[in-house]
């Protein structure tokens, strides 16, 4: 009997890997379709607002691509809690090294500790009551994230078409260090990535690559929306579907991350990611919780199986051929992924290549991953953030523990 539940979860698991391997090939379709589209011409005068705390790996180079962006008229919001940060003398020494010119300006503003909010999510709502009044159009970006010199118009150009809610890049973890955590961490976001595509009404909006015309935001009231919460971009998704607003996914705005991880930092970062879903985004939570768990239960349980009949002399043949299966249609989808990747991001094509057998090798341990992220969501909801720690009461309540 133990067999045949195995052969059945097994069967279970197979056909879900080929619908992911299905949605795989649909997201490099969609990429390449994409890529392949001429570039609208629509650029309105755009306000980028990067909210800014403490000093981060790369945040030099991170931050100086946005002033390089190949776009005629925009500005760029830097906004931090205190005057005293110390990602803040690095802004304005690269403020004073641009050139001046009337294409792109540059500014701080300082938006004071927050109380009842996640401070990224106060540092945004500051920020976007003091941007310029003539800016038609809001992006919001991450520091760790490096855009290339098109990110901008290409983030923007969607919104040529007013029946679009938002257009939303993601990011692409690029290790510096080859460090297991860190090639861990960029397998196990790759699958975010790749579920994104050409259903908008699916898609979602990521904080650090995001474009919305000023006047949706507005009417939709987002910075009244996000008072009480931790999670931007969660709760800009929620307004736009909501209101049966479309989100673009734009492949030319999957921003590189390179950076690097510990395995404790590892586990930080994703397990704040999986409670951050269960408390906005129960729907997806659950899902993770019980894919990860079954896929765990036949994958790595059917390991063991195979290994104790094989002490025990008996056939190995059947359960060892759909291990295999299994992970061969993770190793298809990883490939073609990586395949897609390369084209959209050519600068860093030396990077993904080094990478890309950690993705080939990894990604059934992400699962396992995955599975911890999501029992630990279960029991908690504190999570700590840019040195902040919160509370998560509720989608729309969040408390602060402690600041650093």
């Amino acid at each position: 009997m133990p067999m045949f539940a195995f052969y059945f979860f097994a069967l279970v698991v197979i056909w879900l890997g080929i619908l992911s391997l299905r949605g795989g090939v649909r997201f490099v379709s969609y990429v390449r379709s994409e890529a392949a589209k001429p570039l609208v011409d629509f650029t309105p005068s755009v306000s980028v607002f990067a909210p800014c705390r403490g000093l981060e790996d790369g945040l030099e180079e991170n931050l100086t691509t946005l002033f390089k962006q190949e776009y005629p008229n925009y500005e760029i919001v830097f906004v931090s809690d205190r005057e005293g940060d110390p990602s803040l003398a690095l802004i304005r020494k690269l403020i004073a090294d641009q050139d001046q010119t009337d294409r792109v300006s540059a500014r701080i503003i300082i938006a004071g500790p927050a109380t009842h909010s996640g401070q990224k999510v106060h540092n945004l709502r500051v920020a976007v009551s003091e941007c310029d009044r003539r800016s038609e159009v809001f992006v919001f970006v991450d520091t760790d994230a490096r855009p290339q010199t098109k990110w901008l118009r290409s983030l923007v150009a969607p919104l040529s078409d007013k029946k679009i809610g938002a257009a939303s890049g993601y990011r692409w973890f690029i290790p510096v260090d080859g460090g297991l955590a860190s090639h861990l961490r960029a397998v196990w976001n790759a699958s975010i990535a790749s579920a994104l595509g050409a259903d908008r009404d699916k898609n979602f909006c990521w904080g650090g690559s995001t474009a919305i015309r000023r006047s949706t935001f507005e009417q939709l009231r987002i910075a009244e929306r996000w008072r009480g919460t931790v999670s931007d971009d969660f709760t800009l998704t929620r307004a736009l579907h909501a209101a049966k607003l479309p989100i673009h996914f734009v492949p030319a705005c999957l921003v590189p991350a390179l950076d690097s991880c510990t395995m404790r930092e590892l586990l930080e970062f994703t397990n704040r990611q999986l409670k951050i879903t269960r408390v906005y985004a129960p729907e997806l939570w659950k899902p993770v919780l019980i894919g990860s768990l079954l896929f765990c239960l036949v994958f790595f349980g059917g390991a063991g199986l195979v290994v104790a009949r094989a002490v025990n002399h008996n056939s190995i043949a059947v359960p060892l051929l759909l291990l295999f299966i299994i992970y061969l249609l993770g190793i298809l989808k990883a490939h073609i992924r990586m395949n897609a990747l390369v084209s959209i991001m050519p600068a860093y094509s030396r990077e993904l290549r080094r990478g890309w057998i950690f993705h080939l090798l990894l990604w059934p341990f992400t699962s396992a991953l995955y599975l911890w992220n999501a029992l630990v969501a279960a029991s908690s909801r504190r999570i700590k953030w840019r040195g902040i720690t919160y509370e998560l009461k509720s989608a729309t309540e969040a408390v602060i523990i402690a600041r650093e």
